[in-house]
């Protein structure tokens, strides 16, 4: 089976919609129509129930998608397997938001070269929707996100939680700050934020990296919400202060990985995960 029809199927099952995964995929929405329609044709059954509000798995799709990342998996592990340095017996393809590669996994990456000397590391960065469609197409072994999303045949737990807190380049400038950054955390810190100061106007400057965020204070000064981790260093040497009688927020750090799975290497890559984001959970705030 051509492994494009897989993937055109994998893409409108994490879609919910032919023009979403036209857009996607970089091809015309008569293109995907095209590949499904061959897809369902060879297979002999309609894999998508077509309506007004997208395209949803009939009972035979929802059979069919293990199948579709069976195939779409293998092919890029044999790609992965062809490519793979001499002396060198696997490979592990982790992909994460930017925020999450500041310390935390790169103690995995050291972790893993102590631990799995032979195994070669494809390292990402990644925003959630990315991240989940990799894990789907079989292209990324794991993911670790904020907010990850209930997809058939990933298993999501959480690894640790991070501890936002409101810093500030100079406790003078107070709080409310007109220097506030807003950092895109999520919905539910959207959420804690706004309940927590309704008076607050709407932020001028947003970012949807806290790295970017960082890198406006120590510069040009302001405040924003942070994970301690991002900033306990430039806290201890006096660049930032934590504003005083502000509350913390919890925001979960999720670990996503395919259900099924039988490679070794990948369950101990998993493990090393977990024991750190257990550290890491004492080590909090």
């Amino acid at each position: 089976m051509d492994t494009e029809l897989a993937r055109t199927f994998l893409m409108v099952a994490t879609s919910g919609n032919f023009v979403a995964a036209a857009n996607r995929l970089h091809i015309t929405q008569s293109t995907v129509s095209a590949r499904i329609q061959t897809l369902e044709t060879t297979l002999g059954t309609r894999l998508f129930q077509r309506g007004r509000n997208g395209a949803t798995l009939t009972v035979a799709g929802k059979r069919f998608l293990r199948h579709a990342k069976s195939l779409v998996r293998t092919v890029e592990q044999a790609r992965q397997d062809i490519g793979l340095p001499e002396g060198y017996r696997d490979v592990v393809v982790l992909s994460a938001r930017i925020a999450l590669w500041e310390e935390f996994l790169p103690r995995w990456v050291a972790w893993m070269r102590d631990h799995t000397p032979d195994v070669s590391l494809r390292l990402e960065v990644g925003f959630e929707e990315d991240i989940m469609e990799s894990l789907i197409e079989g292209r990324v072994d794991i993911g670790v996100m904020y907010t990850p999303t209930a997809r058939p045949g990933l298993v999501a737990e959480i690894l640790f939680e991070e501890d936002l807190l409101l810093v500030t380049s100079d406790l003078a400038r107070g709080w409310p700050d007109p220097g506030y950054i807003h950092i895109d955390w999520e919905p539910e810190f959207h959420a804690l934020f706004s309940a927590h100061f309704p008076d607050v106007s709407t932020p001028t400057l947003v970012a949807n990296i806290g790295w970017l965020g960082v890198q406006q204070l120590l510069t040009f000064g302001g405040s924003g919400y942070f994970p301690y981790r991002l900033v306990h260093r430039h806290i201890e040497s006096g660049q930032l202060w934590q504003v005083p009688d502000t509350p913390r927020f919890r925001l979960p750090v999720w670990l996503v990985y395919p259900r099924e799975h039988e490679s070794a290497t990948l369950r101990q890559a998993l493990d090393g995960l977990r024991r750190l984001g257990q550290a890491e959970q004492a080590n909090a705030g």
